[in-house]
């Protein structure tokens, strides 16, 4: 690994959140019209009555989140008895809503509500960006090809021949290579591009060094999930289609992400799901895995106390921190987060879950800003234990790494080359349903920066001032 001095230069300095070309104060305004309708449809059909059974199905949600928490928390009979409660509690609520004649109501509220939360993140949604340049073909393409990912994905598709049928020299991975070692000693040799056909943790190792030499990257996605190739909008399903950008295609910036000294295209995870990926089993029995440790791992004396600092602000007490390398989409599952939407904001997408007991899972559904589930953007996250070091997925491989841990963005560091058309290239779909913003918006106020925090404005500066130094 090349020393911090020869960290890839941050061109361009594009630290935003999303231009606002995109807001639409029309939307903002009708989102804010559903949500009144969501409110007054029990109320005209049932006046005030309808009050305390929205109390109710509150309180039903607050039960369901109760049994989710002690199924996955806890095991044996209290296992057993959250599956039930989070399965019974909201068919009761919904019966009881039948018999007392609210059920039509309550639908429509609940139809009504979900349009507004549509409305409003189409309000927010970012201005559409490609900053797409024609490259011109590569004259001395390499590709590593690692056979072993994907269950053999590079052999199904004959990927081998049909790279170097592409005038593309070829190195096959071998158990006990260096992938960086090759990936420089390839540049040295004259490669004027460096492709991938493996999984994600091979990407970002050979994407860090062709971001180091400034030489473009390609990937080829060979992997179980590659997850960093579905948000560039590459089909995994048909790796081969990714060979074209090996001859031409169009060239994308995006920003590499860095936790210590260790490079990760898609995200790195402390606490809970890296202990869990740190378990033997966890690569042929996911699901089961991850059942069988949670208990110990949020209750029980392993459950790690994790403390974060992202550009400023303190959370402590937390069991679980995702720091991915520009912000995912709503779902909180770290394993299988939602996609990017964006990979050259120049900022760290943070996801930190808070929930330690019973009665903090349901405050957590009832108020979801209660402080259990926390995101944010920055440029700089600080993550550290009460323990000299820390299991940390990296691009969902384990490693171990000294505390603290300090993860940072290489704003557009990376020149990756894909093809000119991609099937799951993501469309601009907004942000949460933020109705402060939504709000302002459809006033015609300017919104303030997602999240309500100092952090996205600081980065800017802070990026705008790293451009300026290595631009």
């Amino acid at each position: 690994m090349a020393s911090r001095g020869d960290e890839p230069r941050a061109s361009g300095g594009r630290g935003t959140t999303g231009g606002r070309g995109g807001h639409s104060a029309a939307r903002a305004r009708v989102a804010l019209l559903l949500l009144l309708g969501a409110a007054l449809a029990p109320l005209m059909a049932a006046g005030l009555r309808s009050v305390p059974w929205a109390l109710f199905g509150s309180a039903g949600l607050a039960l369901a989140a109760i049994g989710v928490w002690w199924a996955l928390a806890h095991s044996g009979v209290v296992r057993v008895a959250g599956a039930l409660l989070s399965v019974a509690t909201p068919v009761a609520v919904l019966a009881l809503y039948a018999t007392a004649g609210l059920l039509g109501p309550a639908l429509l509220s609940l139809g009504l509500l979900v349009l507004a939360v549509i409305a409003a993140r189409w309000a927010l949604a970012p201005a559409p960006t490609t900053g797409e340049q024609v490259a011109a073909a590569p004259h001395h393409p390499w590709v590593l090809v690692n056979r072993r990912s994907g269950g053999g994905k590079a052999d199904r598709f004959a990927l081998v021949d049909k790279a170097r049928n592409a005038g593309c020299r070829v190195h096959v991975l071998d158990r006990d290579q260096d992938v960086s070692t090759l990936a420089r000693q390839a540049v040295a040799d004259g490669a004027d591009l460096l492709g991938v056909a493996g999984g994600d943790g091979t990407q970002a190792l050979v994407a860090d060094v062709a971001a180091r030499h400034h030489v473009p990257f390609a990937v080829i996605p060979a992997g179980t999930r590659n997850h960093f190739a579905l948000d560039l909008g590459l089909d995994r399903d048909d790796p081969v289609a990714a060979l074209e950008a090996l001859t031409g295609g169009v060239e994308l910036r995006v920003d590499l992400g860095y936790a210590a000294d260790r490079v990760f295209v898609n995200n790195a995870s402390f606490g809970t799901y890296a202990s869990v990926v740190d378990d033997p089993a966890y690569r042929g029995a996911k699901t089961r895995t991850i059942l069988r440790n949670l208990p110990g791992l949020l209750t029980g004396e392993a459950a790690p106390a994790l403390r974060m600092t992202a550009d400023g602000r303190r959370i402590t007490g937390l069991q679980a921190v995702l720091v991915g390398n520009n912000s995912y989409g709503r779902a909180i599952d770290v394993a299988h987060p939602a996609r990017r939407e964006r990979l050259d904001t120049g900022l760290l997408g943070v996801v930190c879950v808070r929930v330690g007991s019973t009665a903090e899972a349901a405050r957590l559904a009832s108020r979801p800003r209660s402080g259990g589930l926390v995101r944010l953007s920055a440029g700089e996250v600080t993550v550290e234990t009460d323990t000299a070091t820390m299991p940390v997925g990296i691009d969902g491989e384990h490693v171990v790494l000294p505390c603290p841990v300090v993860c940072r963005s290489a704003p557009r560091a990376l020149r990756v080359r894909v093809p000119r058309h991609r099937p799951g290239t993501p469309k601009p779909r907004g942000t949460a349903a933020d109705w402060p913003r939504v709000t302002r918006l459809a006033l015609g106020r300017p919104p303030p920066p997602p999240g309500g925090n100092a952090c996205v404005s600081t980065v800017r500066r802070r990026s705008s001032r790293h451009s300026r130094r290595h631009g």
